[in-house]
C-alpha cells in the first residue's frame, strides 16, 4: 500500500457500467517525509475520504480485491483514511493537527 493526499475528484458522466456509482479520487501521493510527489493518480474510493485527507492506496490487482470490486476495471483503490503517521518515533501526520490548523 501507499501513501496519498486527496487533491480532488474526477466526474465522468460516461462510463464503464460497472463504475456507476464510484467515486473517484484524484491523489498524490506523498515521500517518507510527507512532502508531495510529482505527478497525480485516479483511483476508486472504497472508504468516502474527501479532498485534503491522507489515505492508503492498493494498486494493480490487489485493488479489485475490495469488496465489490473485483469485476471492476480498476487498479487504484483508497482502502483506508489515514489518522496519524509515525515513522522511527517521529510524527509525519496527523489528522488531528492538520485539521486544527
Amino acid at each position: 500500500m501507499l501513501i496519498a493526499k486527496v487533491r480532488g475528484t474526477v466526474v465522468s458522466t460516461y462510463k464503464e457500467p460497472s463504475l456507476q456509482g464510484v467515486k473517484l479520487l484524484v491523489l498524490q501521493f506523498m515521500d517518507d517525509e510527507g512532502e508531495p510527489l510529482p505527478g497525480y493518480e485516479v483511483a476508486a474510493d472504497t472508504v468516502g475520504a474527501g479532498v485534503g485527507e491522507w489515505v492508503l492506496v492498493s494498486r494493480g490487482s490487489p485493488a479489485r480485491q475490495v469488496r465489490g470490486s473485483l469485476e471492476r476495471p480498476i487498479d487504484a483503490a483508497v482502502v483506508a483514511i489515514i489518522d496519524t503517521i509515525n515513522v522511527e518515533n517521529r510524527l509525519i501526520y496527523s489528522k488531528r493537527a492538520d485539521e486544527a490548523r
